[in-house]
């Protein structure tokens, strides 16, 4: 359904859809889209972004990549390309549109989603600034969902600018994941 779309960008590349899932994942991570790393890989999060996410999380690589207990589901299933500046073009709302309440209902023994970015967060919280609800991140985890930024090297300086994230919501994620992925 993104063919045309994709050929049009300055990449011109083909859909290369990246969902990895199992009914039996009790955590998701609801990403962006896939980036052109990860697009060439086939595997999600295998660039930088990947490294920083599996440090908040805690989670050795073995762990991350586990099918059985994580769901990695991107909001557009495709790298969207770039555009003709050469910067990465938003996930097409699209996809979600399309796939993601079919994918939400296939996944039945979630416990906890971790919201990646702003199109994850609007998905999974509704509409709001990242800012906003990552810092209210104790109110989003009621509802079973940990906002977080994207882990990709573009937010560095709001991270130094945020040190509570790593100092209190890290620590807290860590400890969430672990209880989730350990749980009978």
């Amino acid at each position: 359904m993104c063919a045309a779309r994709f050929a049009a960008t300055a990449t011109a590349h083909d859909p290369r859809p990246l969902v990895w899932f199992r009914p039996s994942a009790r955590l998701l991570i609801a990403g962006q889209a896939p980036g052109a790393r990860v697009h060439a890989s086939g595997k999600p999060f295998t660039d930088a972004s990947g490294d920083r996410l599996r440090d908040w999380t805690g989670l050795a690589a073995d762990e991350f990549y586990d099918l059985t207990r994580v769901a990695i589901v991107p909001m557009a299933f495709c790298f969207p390309g770039y555009d003709a500046s050469g910067s990465d073009l938003p996930p097409p709302p699209l996809c979600a549109a399309t796939w993601r309440a079919g994918v939400m209902a296939a996944l039945p023994a979630l416990r906890l989603v971790l919201a990646v970015g702003g199109a994850a967060l609007r998905w999974h919280l509704g509409p709001g600034r990242v800012q906003d609800q990552v810092i209210g991140w104790r109110a989003a985890l009621a509802q079973g969902v940990f906002p977080l930024p994207h882990p990709s090297w573009r937010n560095t300086a709001w991270l130094k600018r945020n040190p509570w994230f790593e100092a209190e919501l890290v620590p807290v994620l860590r400890t969430r994941v672990r209880a989730v992925l350990e749980a009978e």
